[in-house]
């Protein structure tokens, strides 16, 4: 107030900031200006919305741009709070302890400003990281370990920029629990891709799934912010900056390994399967077997630990479609049937193999099942041969051998497909691991903690194999034909002898058998090379 109050006025104008936080902020509390210095905080209306949000509701999740003054619009609630309720003990988490340390000061130098009269309890321990009011409402930052806060009941817990904060599925375990008494919690943040705590706490909150009330600040809620100043931003920010900066674009702010535009792209073709079968019922198809088409079964067999999954693909070859897809938790034995059962069902297609651990136990069933059609290679080349071929060559190996050398390849070829638009899929379940699929740090392609890839390994398994060792078969047949052919040409008139008759030659009759073996192969491979 810029005039003298009296006793009695005083004593209501506390009366007042103790029933709302926005009388208070708005009227007594002061805020730092990087250019004007110590000034009144006046509220925009999207502040003293979120305000009576924090108010009305005990736990809440704000998905925001950045700029928008909504870390200093906590601390004053957290002033507000500690000052006019008595024992509140407030825990501030960030994604560095500075970070969480940097808002506990700012409610500290925010307290300090507010009048004096006004200043119902005063400070009586005070840390740099921490302070007690005389009331016992006390606040402290913690780092994000999973035991902060474990020991004693919250009023309010606060995670600043929670998208960025490590381990929180862990942390909010622990803390949990200590909320159970009518704690509250304010979980505010930018985007930072899919699959972490703050994504899907927020897209449960807004699907009515868990107790968060989840509020969407974007750029253009501040009133000094218009499109002209947005292109502006454009020009200082990549596409992937804007998007988490301001676009609160869960999929574009992330550093998924696949580009989010092409995932936003294949959304656009996801489709319930047909029918779904299987022992678990966990075989999606979206077409069966077609007359005339060419299939590859690409498989990646779980590790056996009991947190990954068993999974296939069946491709179209012609096409490129992913007709069917399987994800599940079978034993090694009974994923081999399954195998045996679709592999034949779909022309004895290609089967590719995962053999790395478990995958062994698999392969070794499906040679009992005497399945016709597996892949095999030469050890430490990834070189394709044919079966037969293996059969009495050395050093060769059934299945695909996944290692620290090959996964970058695979990773890479995958990118390439679906980059140049090479694959049709239709499963919500490949873009829910893309989706997840990111660098880490190491500046690894993995998926992000608590989620799997497996999905993503089989169908890099098959890219690699349709593009390397299908596309090498299909050209070494191409090759043989038409050197084969010269000699049908130079001997088309002598091809009418039989055995027995003068002219007839033993090894040109041969050539037509084998000429006969490899326009059979042209044809099982001839959607490869047409054109």
């Amino acid at each position: 107030m810029a005039y003298k109050l009296t006793k009695t006025q005083m004593k209501e104008e506390i009366k007042k900031c103790g029933r709302d936080p926005v009388y208070f902020i708005k009227s007594y509390c002061r805020i730092q200006h990087p250019m004007k210095g110590l000034i009144p905080f006046h509220l925009y209306d999207f502040q003293e919305e979120l305000l009576k949000e924090y108010n009305d509701y005990k736990f809440n999740i704000i998905l925001k741009a950045r700029q928008l003054g909504i870390s200093t619009l906590t601390a004053g609630y957290i002033v507000w709070m500690m000052l006019f309720r008595r024992e509140k003990n407030v825990l501030v988490v960030a994604t560095k302890f500075k970070t969480a340390a940097n808002l506990v000061k700012k409610v500290k130098k925010m307290f300090k400003h507010v009048p004096l009269w006004l200043r119902i309890a005063e400070i009586e321990i005070n840390n740099e990281t921490s302070f007690t009011l005389s009331n016992g409402s006390q606040i402290q930052a913690s780092t994000t370990s999973s035991d902060a806060g474990r020991s004693e009941a919250l009023s309010l817990l606060v995670i600043d920029e929670a998208a960025f904060v490590d381990g929180l599925d862990e942390m909010w375990m622990a803390i949990g629990p200590t909320l159970a008494t009518g704690g509250r919690c304010i979980a505010l943040s930018t985007p930072n891709g899919v699959g972490n705590w703050f994504h899907k706490n927020y897209v449960d909150a807004v699907d009515m799934k868990n107790d968060f009330h989840p509020v969407e600040l974007m750029w253009d809620v501040h009133p000094d912010r218009d499109q002209e100043w947005f292109e502006e931003q454009k020009r200082k920010y990549s596409q992937r900056e804007l998007a988490q900066e301001f676009e609160c674009n869960f999929n574009m702010s992330g550093d998924t390994v696949i580009d989010p535009k092409i995932i936003e792209k294949m959304k656009k073709f996801v489709k319930p399967p047909e029918y779904r079968d299987g022992w678990d019922r966990n075989t999606w198809r979206w077409e069966g077997p077609q007359s005339g088409f060419s299939y590859l079964i690409s498989a990646d067999v779980c590790r056996g630990d009991g947190a990954d999954y068993s999974t296939f693909y069946v491709f179209k070859l012609e096409t490129m479609e992913l007709v069917a897809e399987y994800q599940g938790k079978p034993k090694p034995e009974m994923f081999a049937q399954q195998l045996n059962t679709v592999g034949r069902e779909f022309g004895n297609a290609m089967l590719v193999v995962e053999n790395a651990t478990i995958g062994h136990t698999t392969l070794v069933k499906l040679k009992e099942l005497e399945y016709p059609n597996l892949y095999h290679s030469v050890k430490g080349t990834h070189e394709y041969i044919s079966e037969q071929e293996a059969e009495y060559r050395s050093g060769t190996i059934a299945g695909f051998t996944t290692s620290l050398k090959t996964r970058p390849l695979l990773i890479a070829k995958l990118e390439e497909f679906l980059r140049n638009g090479l694959i049709t899929s239709y499963s919500s379940r490949l873009i829910h691991e893309l989706e997840r699929f990111v660098w880490t740090e190491g500046g690894k392609p993995e998926a992000m903690k608590g989620s799997n890839d497996d999905l993503i390994m089989a169908l890099a398994i098959g890219c690699w194999v349709r593009d390397t060792a299908l596309q090498k078969s299909a050209r070494s047949v191409a090759y043989s034909k038409a050197m084969l052919g010269a000699i049908i040409q130079s001997n088309t008139k002598m091809s009418t002898a039989i055995p027995g008759m003068m002219g007839y030659n033993k090894k040109l009759d041969m050539d037509q058998v084998q000429m006969k073996e490899i326009k059979d192969q042209h044809r099982k491979y001839n959607w490869l090379y047409k054109g």
